[in-house]
C-alpha cells in the first residue's frame, strides 16, 4: 500500500496580492498560493501557531485587512509516498503531477490541494473528506507492483 498517516499544519493567509507577493514566509513553511489574495503555509503541526503569528506580524504592516489564522484543524492530509506514487496518483486524478511544485484540482472526485516533493505526493483535502480520500488512495495504489 502507497499511502500514509501523515499530520501537517496549515495556515491561511489572506491579504492584498501586492502583500503576499512581498512575504517572507518562514524557512519553516512551503508557501502554496491558492489565489490572488489568499496563501496556504504547509508545516509541521507544532509550528503552525508560531507560524501564524510571524506572518501576521509581517502581513499586516503592509496590508492592515491582512487575516492569518491556523487552519490545521480544518485539513487532512494524505501522503503517497512510496515508488509507485506517480503511478497511484494517476489512478486519482487527471491533473498533471510535476516533478516538484503545487497544484489544485480534483482527485478522488473531490477539490484537493496536492504538493510533490521528492518524498512523494501530499494531497490535502477538507478535514470531513479523509476517510474518502484515504480509502480511494489505498484502492487506487492496491494492486500495483
Amino acid at each position: 500500500m502507497s499511502e500514509t498517516d501523515r499530520r501537517v499544519g496549515v495556515v491561511t493567509a489572506c491579504a492584498g496580492a501586492n502583500a503576499l507577493d512581498a512575504l517572507v514566509v518562514p524557512g519553516r513553511a512551503t508557501p502554496c498560493r491558492i489565489a490572488e489574495d489568499e496563501l496556504l503555509l504547509i508545516c509541521e503541526p507544532d509550528l503552525a501557531r508560531e507560524i501564524a503569528r510571524e506572518v501576521e506580524t509581517r502581513l499586516t504592516v503592509v496590508d492592515g485587512d491582512a487575516l492569518v489564522r491556523d487552519t490545521t484543524d480544518a485539513w487532512a492530509a494524505v501522503a503517497i509516498d512510496d515508488a509507485h506514487a506517480g503511478r497511484t496518483f494517476a489512478r486519482l486524478s487527471r491533473l498533471p503531477l510535476p516533478d516538484r511544485g503545487f497544484l489544485q484540482g480534483e482527485v478522488a472526485h473531490v477539490p484537493a490541494k496536492v504538493l510533490v516533493d521528492g518524498d512523494g505526493v501530499l494531497v490535502l483535502v477538507p478535514s470531513a473528506l479523509e476517510d474518502h480520500v484515504r480509502s480511494r488512495v489505498a484502492a487506487a495504489g492496491e494492486d500495483i507492483p
